[in-house]
């Protein structure tokens, strides 16, 4: 009976969580006790927890957070295997909890976690229904923590997403924010578990416009680990705000399909050009044939890395997939002629008709790869 006491005791303590806290991780273990240890400062009197989603990380940051959690009940580990994604992670962590307010802060150090009791008061006070840490109200508040190179492309990230939105937000991919249940409850189901701007994703897929209040930040240097931004994260970005901007009728994965697929069309006529200057002696047929395979080998090898990272082939399966793609796409190009011609045929419109087969084709490549390659 006492223990059964106790147990009913210790689950009606994390019931009364007012916050949340999650933190997405990949390789973070350095940052784990540093980062609890900051929560606990900053959160004095707050009935908080700190839930850390992990991708399964190599150096074992889960371990880590698992041995922190014996220490200290407010902390909890969700370890995901053979899932990827810094979105999927928030999200679970997000609806994992019952608290009435959910914030994200990345385990890097770099987020100022002395700003979210000021972010939980605006909350609690009903001011607003999201609060946003941006680093845009203040004038050095990107110098620390990017680089130049990384400050320009946040600067224009931050531009092409004020594009979509209907929220006048300075810093719509921040990655430290604080928001309501019923924000998080809304829009989940529409929430893509790809990519890494969470909060663009969901000022965007929210039905009405969310009151948002934003706070000034200072982004600091990271201590330890690895930047995760990469062409990849640039491309995924890029693929959800036209996801967003045709209101979700094309999937985001499939505008990303479509993306590496125009690097093809430069991919051929690079190999053609080179045929040419180096005089190689093929038949015409033959050249378009090398260029057409050197595409395709491209497409296929790209679209394993960045489109389907989370599904990426790898070994004897690398080669077998490559087999499929090569013969699946084939058939889409007797698709796109197919389509084409007939069209022209009966409206005489070689343009419209050339547009149409290779939308006919594009369509065919990413399902039928999608569904028999990755």
């Amino acid at each position: 009976m006492a223990e059964d006491a106790a147990e009913v005791g210790r689950r009606s303590v994390q019931s009364a969580y007012e916050l949340t806290i999650v933190s997405p991780t990949f390789n973070e273990r350095a940052n784990v006790r540093a980062l609890i240890a900051k929560l606990d400062a900053a959160l004095a009197g707050v009935a908080w927890q700190v839930i850390f989603v992990d991708d399964n990380s190599p150096d074992g940051t889960a371990e880590e957070v698992k041995a922190a959690a014996r220490d200290d009940s407010r902390v909890h580990c969700i370890r995901r295997v053979g899932r990827r994604g810094l979105a999927g992670a928030v999200l679970e962590g997000a609806l994992a909890s019952a608290a009435p307010f959910v914030a994200v802060i990345d385990a890097d150090l770099q987020h100022d976690e002395t700003l979210l009791p000021a972010m939980l008061d605006m909350l609690r006070a009903d001011a607003a229904d999201m609060v946003v840490a941006s680093r845009y109200l203040e004038p050095e508040g990107l110098a620390t923590g990017l680089s130049q190179t990384r400050q320009q492309g946040s600067r224009l990230a931050t531009w092409m997403g004020r594009q979509v939105l209907r929220n006048d937000v300075s810093d719509p991919v921040s990655g430290y924010f604080m928001a309501k249940r019923a924000v998080w409850d809304v829009t989940a189901p529409k929430l893509t578990t790809e990519g890494f701007k969470v909060l663009f994703d969901i000022l965007a897929s929210h039905p009405d416009p969310i009151r948002v209040a934003e706070l000034p930040y200072r982004f600091r240097d990271r201590l330890a680990g690895e930047s995760k931004l990469d062409r990849r994260i640039v491309i995924e970005y890029v693929s959800l705000i036209l996801n967003k901007a045709t209101n979700d009728m094309i999937p985001a994965r499939a505008i990303m399909f479509a993306l590496v697929g125009s690097t093809g069309f430069l991919v051929n006529v690079a190999v053609v050009l080179l045929l040419d200057v180096t005089h190689a002696r093929l038949p015409f047929w033959g050249v378009q044939l090398s260029a057409a395979l050197v595409a395709m080998t491209s497409n296929y090898l790209i679209n394993n890395v960045i489109t389907y990272h989370d599904r990426r082939r790898k070994g004897l399966a690398l080669l077998s997939g490559y087999i499929r793609f090569c013969l699946l796409c084939s058939a889409g190009l007797f698709v796109n002629v197919a389509v084409a011609s007939f069209l022209n045929d009966r409206l005489h419109a070689p343009l419209l008709s050339g547009v149409a087969g290779a939308a006919f084709g594009a369509v065919w490549n990413y399902v039928t790869t999608a569904l028999a390659v990755w």
